[in-house]
């Protein structure tokens, strides 16, 4: 049996990490938790660009011009969708999972989503921080894991 494994050291490894305005009060530190756990891992702050959008539908488009620059290991996409009394929280939520996944379908480099939707505030608070962890930490811990397998895959 092979089994294959990626690490969480994050030496010269570089990262573009994608973060929604909107909802700035979880995204901010959604992000600040994400930086912080790159830096634990070995991720020299010069090696991440970060780039914000104004709302979490423009996240996939900024993640797909990030891939196709070819000069990042992996992208993180931060963003926060909390349900609100109109249809719209399914339809950005439904868009920003499709339009992350395909790109992490084409495989190219790992693409992690980091985009929290809750149905209030305190949810998405508690995932940012509070109560459940930090989801960025989350996604980054995932990003440099997912870069060193992709290195050991044939």
């Amino acid at each position: 049996m092979n089994i294959l494994e990626g690490s969480l050291d994050g030496r010269d490894l570089k990262l573009a990490i994608a973060v929604s305005r909107f909802n700035e009060s979880v995204t901010k530190a959604l992000l600040d938790g994400a930086l912080a756990q790159l830096k634990r891992m070995g991720v020299s702050e010069s090696n991440v660009s970060v780039a914000w959008v104004p709302g979490a539908f423009e996240l996939p488009g900024v993640a797909a011009r990030f891939a196709k620059s070819g000069k990042f290991d992996a992208i993180i996409v931060l963003g926060a969708v909390i349900r609100g009394a109109t249809p719209h929280f399914d339809h950005v939520s439904n868009a920003v999972n499709s339009g992350i996944a395909h790109l992490a379908r084409e495989g190219q480099i790992p693409v992690i989503f980091g985009v929290l939707t809750t149905d209030n505030t305190e949810q998405a608070m508690d995932r940012a921080g509070l109560k459940c962890g930090n989801k960025g930490a989350d996604a980054a811990s995932a990003a440099v894991e997912m870069v060193n397998l992709y290195k050991r895959m044939p």
